[in-house]
């Protein structure tokens, strides 16, 4: 069984920053795909990065392009997304996913929400 658990999360001031976290087990990092992904209330969960091993590429929305990074930890079995110069609209709760990697893109990832593991979420608000 595969588990997800994210950390991180919490209120920052516009123009902060927030290193989110997500701790796996019963995962390995060889052939994968990661991806964090966000939904606010009443709004559809959407793809903010995502990252394929096996094809080598990397997704970020446009509106985090520039501010957020993805980035894993293999030794320690850990994602992240470091998330720099926050806006309001990017107050949500924030989700990490894994997959193993069968050579699909990292976009296909992040735009079809296929991942057969996810985690439980964290709040991240952003005050003005």
């Amino acid at each position: 069984e595969v588990q997800l658990v994210e950390s991180g999360g919490g209120l920052v001031q516009a123009g902060g920053s927030l290193r989110l976290s997500c701790a796996a087990s019963g995962f390995t990092f060889d052939d994968y795909a990661i991806g964090w992904f966000r939904q606010a209330p009443g709004k559809e969960r959407e793809g903010v990065s995502c990252f394929s091993s096996s094809v080598g590429t990397t997704y970020y929305a446009e509106s985090v392009k520039g501010r957020f990074t993805i980035s894993s930890d293999n030794a320690n079995h850990t994602v992240y997304l470091q998330m720099n110069s926050l806006k309001p609209e990017d107050t949500a709760v924030y989700y990490c996913a894994a997959d193993r990697d069968t050579y699909f893109s990292a976009s296909y990832y992040c735009l079809t929400l296929d991942f057969g593991s996810w985690g439980q979420g964290t709040q991240v608000t952003v005050s003005s």
